[in-house]
This record gives C-alpha cells, sequence and structure tokens, in this order.
C-alpha cells in the first residue's frame, strides 16, 4: 500500500496526539514537522524520524504531502487552512474551526471551492458512550429526547496562560473556557439535542484568572432547541483539579448519565452500566477524550475512499456559533452596547 504523506503544523500541546497515531498507522507517514520555533520542530522531527520546517508554506509545493494537520493557536486555524486548501492539500484541523464567525465563513467558503477535504477535530463524538448516546437518540428506544445537561470542571494555572501567551486573549485564542476547553461539551449537546437553537441564555466570567487573562474562566448557558429540547450547561477553568466531563440526557422512557467517563442507564429504579471508556493509545489526557486516534483514522479512510468528511467547515462551526451565541447573551446580559464590546464581532 502506497503511503499518504503527511505533515503537522504546530509542535505544541496537542501534536503528540497526532503524531503517535500517525506512527502507528500502516496507510500514512509522517513526513514533515513544522513549527515557528525552529528547536520545537527539530526536536519533534528527530524522535518521529522526519523533516522539519519553521515555515509551513514549504508544504504548498510538496507533491508528496497530500494532509496537512493544523495544531496551531486558534487564530491561525482558519488563514493557514484556506492557503493550504486552495494548494490541494487535504487539512484536519484541531478546534476551533477558526477564532471568529467571520473567519469561519471565510473558510467555509474556501473548502466548498476546494477539491481537497477539510476535516475539524472533535473527537468526542467518536467516544464510544457519545455513540451510544446518539444510537439511542435516532433510534427512539427510550422515546423522546426531553431535556440534557452538561458539567466541565476543569484547572488551569497562571502558567497555562503565561507560557503560551496566545491564550487567554480575544484576539488570538478568540475567547477563553468556552471556546478553548469546554466547546468540546458544547458540541455534543448541541449535536445530542438536534434542531436549531432558538435561544441563548447565560453569562460569563473571569472568577480567578483575571490577573493572566482578558477572557472568561467560568459561563453557564440555558439553551432551548426548535424540536423543544433544553440544554443546560457549566463550565470553568477555576477548579482546583480536571474531573471527566458529566453529562445527563432524560427520555421520556429512561435516563443516561455520563460519570467518571463511564455511561449508565437509568430505568425503573435500576442503574445498569453500559460502556466505560477503552485506553487510549495515543496517550490522551483522560479528560480530552480518548478518541484523537478514530477520528484521524476515519478522516483518512474518508481522503482515500474521495468520501466527504462528516465533520467539516459547515458542520463544525455549529459548535463555535453556539460560542459566540453564549457571549452575545452575556453581553446582553449585562447592558453592554456595541460600542463598550471587548471581544470580537
Amino acid at each position: 500500500m502506497e503511503k499518504t504523506g503527511a505533515a503537522i503544523v504546530g509542535c505544541g500541546t496537542i501534536f503528540e496526539q497526532h503524531a503517535r497515531v500517525l506512527r502507528a498507522m500502516e496507510e500514512a507517514e509522517l513526513r514533515l514537522v513544522v513549527d515557528s520555533e525552529p528547536s520545537k520542530a527539530q526536536r519533534e522531527a528527530g524522535v518521529y524520524g522526519c523533516e522539519w520546517e519553521q515555515d509551513y508554506r514549504t508544504i504548498l509545493e510538496r507533491a508528496d504531502i497530500e494532509v496537512v494537520h493544523l495544531c496551531t493557536p486558534h487564530h491561525l486555524h482558519a488563514g493557514m487552512a484556506e492557503e493550504l486548501l486552495a494548494a490541494g492539500k487535504h487539512v484536519l484541523t484541531e478546534k476551533p474551526v477558526a477564532h471568529t464567525p467571520e473567519a469561519a465563513a471565510s473558510l467555509r467558503t474556501a473548502a466548498a471551492r476546494s477539491t481537497a477535504q477539510l476535516g475539524v477535530v472533535f473527537q468526542n463524538r467518536y467516544n464510544e458512550s457519545s455513540r451510544k448516546i446518539r444510537e439511542t437518540i435516532d433510534s427512539m428506544r427510550l422515546g423522546r429526547l426531553l431535556c440534557l445537561k452538561g458539567a466541565v470542571t476543569w484547572a488551569r494555572t497562571p502558567g497555562y496562560y503565561t507560557e503560551n501567551p496566545w491564550r487567554g486573549r480575544w484576539e488570538t485564542e478568540g475567547g477563553g473556557l468556552l471556546i478553548n476547553q469546554t466547546i468540546h461539551t458544547l458540541d455534543l449537546l448541541q449535536w445530542f439535542a438536534g434542531g436549531e437553537i432558538e435561544r441563548i441564555a447565560g453569562s460569563i466570567t473571569t472568577d480567578v484568572l483575571g490577573e493572566y487573562i482578558e477572557v472568561e474562566d467560568t459561563a453557564h448557558a440555558c439553551l432551548d432547541f426548535s424540536n423543544g429540547v433544553r440544554a443546560l450547561f457549566y463550565g470553568t477553568n477555576a477548579y482546583l483539579t480536571n474531573r471527566p466531563v458529566e453529562l445527563e440526557l432524560i427520555f421520556e422512557q429512561g435516563i443516561l448519565l455520563q460519570r467518571q467517563d463511564r455511561l449508565y442507564l437509568l430505568q425503573g429504579g435500576e442503574e445498569t452500566e453500559l460502556c466505560r471508556p477503552a485506553q487510549s493509545a495515543s496517550g490522551a489526557k483522560s479528560y480530552w477524550g480518548v478518541s484523537h486516534g478514530l477520528l484521524i483514522q476515519d478522516f483518512y479512510r474518508h481522503v482515500r475512499e474521495n468520501k466527504p468528511f462528516w465533520l467539516d467547515a459547515e458542520e463544525s462551526s455549529r459548535a463555535l456559533e453556539l460560542v459566540y451565541g453564549i457571549y452575545e447573551a452575556s453581553r446582553q446580559a449585562a447592558g453592554i452596547r456595541d460600542s463598550d464590546r471587548v471581544q470580537p464581532s
């Protein structure tokens, strides 16, 4: 089998999740790593036995590289992806698809014009618990979904932001907790709920990290969907440890609970464990989810078979729009006028 040539741009925190998966894939080969800091690129190139570059634009002329993984800061996702797609390179980018709705809209246009594919990493949709939840909703085994909630209680230290100055800034991160850490949970809530979002109420606050960031570290929201489903959400980076994401879905004939990364069915007064997470082959942190490998392999399968990947620019923009909907709801609740706005429009 001829291997698909791959490159990874960005050798930061999430780099290893992509590189380890590529090294284990028979059908793909990591041929190039890129980072604006040469020492990082050189180090990872040595570990993975590939070439390195400082400028990602060298990829544009390389016929031996077909797929590019973007593991860069948020504000670089859309612009890099547009250039790569225009050159016919398939792009798999970490979330968010872009750092503002406007950048996402531009990228959707570029993706529609390109013959190459764009995929976005929302790996938690591939978790076994997520798949079982989705199957339960679609099959109506428990009747209609009535309401659901999600809670994320994580910790981020001042050093998390000071060591990577692009974080904690509207201009480069696009927000804080919502767009970085909890966007995965918000994506699951809207994916499970179905329908269009008709109403968003909520607020953002900076409870403990205000000395270090200009964005939020805590948020809550109430989301009403066109099909009558309501979702409640709470998230914070102000806890003192990282705990697994908690989900609850109330159906007409039962309740699904995700806690400690396990999925349970509560029905008729009895609680049954439905699944527990597999160990991550890529070394992923448990609270990230363990399905990077499944998503990456699925993206390559779609590329080889020339089939549209389902987590494309359009689908992945839904979570970003929800994030910015909560920002707007918080702004309106606080009585902030357009002229007072501190975050990007």
